[in-house]
């Protein structure tokens, strides 16, 4: 059983909270695909829209926002770095030739990496940053938001559509 118990996430955080959850039902979403043997090429056009429409504008909030807030020689913020530079690699993989070894990889690794962000990095900001720095990064988030108006509409993770896709 799970003992964890939620995370009280800062306000000013919340944005990158809520995107984190956003990234969880992505990597729920992918795994029913690969359960439901939804084909590669169905996943992976959901998986290029997701990294334009959601991942792509994320990492760059965390890295061009809050990177500027700690040295670059912390191993949190070289841990975020590398992670989010190994999840740009399995994207671009997936687009040129997917297989669901590729979609695990990338599911592990982003699941990882949301977890670590939540437990760790976002932790570690909160304990070292004032509440004016913080609400600095509120302020720069809410310049630069992760929002997609559109929904995408093929939902391969039902076990119905699946079938549908593989016909």
């Amino acid at each position: 059983m799970n003992n964890l118990k939620p995370i009280k996430r800062s306000v000013q955080l919340q944005p990158l909270s809520r995107e984190h959850h956003d990234g969880l039902l992505f990597v729920w979403k992918l795994r029913q695909g690969l359960a439901n043997n939804t084909p590669a090429y169905a996943m992976r056009d959901y998986t290029s829209w997701y990294w334009k429409h959601h991942i792509k504008a994320h990492f760059f909030q965390e890295e061009k926002i809050l990177l500027n807030y700690i040295e670059k020689s912390n191993p949190l913020a070289q841990k975020l770095k590398s992670d989010h530079d190994n999840i740009r690699e399995i994207v671009l993989k997936i687009d040129r030739d997917a297989d669901s070894y590729d979609f695990f990889w990338l599911c592990n690794l982003l699941e990882s990496h949301i977890r670590f962000e939540e437990r760790e990095f976002f932790g570690f900001l909160e304990s070292e940053l004032t509440e004016n720095q913080l609400t600095e990064i509120y302020g720069q988030l809410e310049k630069h938001p992760v929002s997609c108006v559109e929904e995408w509409k093929e939902e391969f993770w039902t076990k119905s559509n699946a079938h549908r896709q593989s016909l």
